[in-house]
């Protein structure tokens, strides 16, 4: 691929549920602006630079897509599962300011967990089903088989956006 990639797809560990019910997991993020992390400053539910709204206000705006919701706003933000949360912070920092091979390897992760509950979706519509649903399905209890898996070794989890170092040694 030429030129810069300013879009990222994600796929949400638990995903966000809608007032319907809904359960999103899929969604895109672009590269945050300055603007991004300065105009949420203004906001007056936001005391400053480390307070932990800042984080949500960020990330609605710079989350171009949830399942089907396109217009992403903090109250989605907030909804979300900490699980989901700590997830999007970590995108949120290694697509803006991580390197080369961090990038490399969130979208080799990404990739190869999009087929795992692809094919996961496959073997259920073609045999028993688990009750996993489509992106946009309805919410199921039972947890899918990549949510059981344990965590891939990937980049540091961070409590918040503003954590983010660009130090190699870490």
């Amino acid at each position: 691929m030429t030129g810069l990639q300013t879009e990222f797809a994600f796929r949400l560990p638990k995903g966000f549920v809608d007032s319907a019910g809904t359960l999103h997991v899929d969604g895109l993020m672009r590269l945050a602006t300055a603007r991004d992390e300065i105009e949420p400053l203004r906001d007056p539910r936001i005391a400053g630079p480390d307070d932990p709204y800042l984080t949500i206000a960020i990330l609605a705006r710079v989350i171009t897509r949830l399942g089907t919701i396109t217009d992403v706003t903090p109250q989605h933000v907030e909804s979300l599962f900490a699980a989901d949360l700590g997830h999007l912070q970590d995108l949120y920092g290694v697509v803006n300011f991580g390197d080369a091979a961090e990038i490399e390897f969130l979208q080799a992760e990404t990739a190869a967990r999009f087929a795992e509950d692809d094919a996961l979706r496959e073997a259920n519509s073609n045999g028993a089903s688990d009750g996993v649903g489509d992106e946009a399905g309805s919410v199921v209890s039972q947890a899918s088989e990549s949510e059981m898996k344990p965590p891939s070794r990937g980049p540091r989890v961070r409590s918040r956006i503003e954590e983010v170092s660009t130090r190699r040694d870490e």
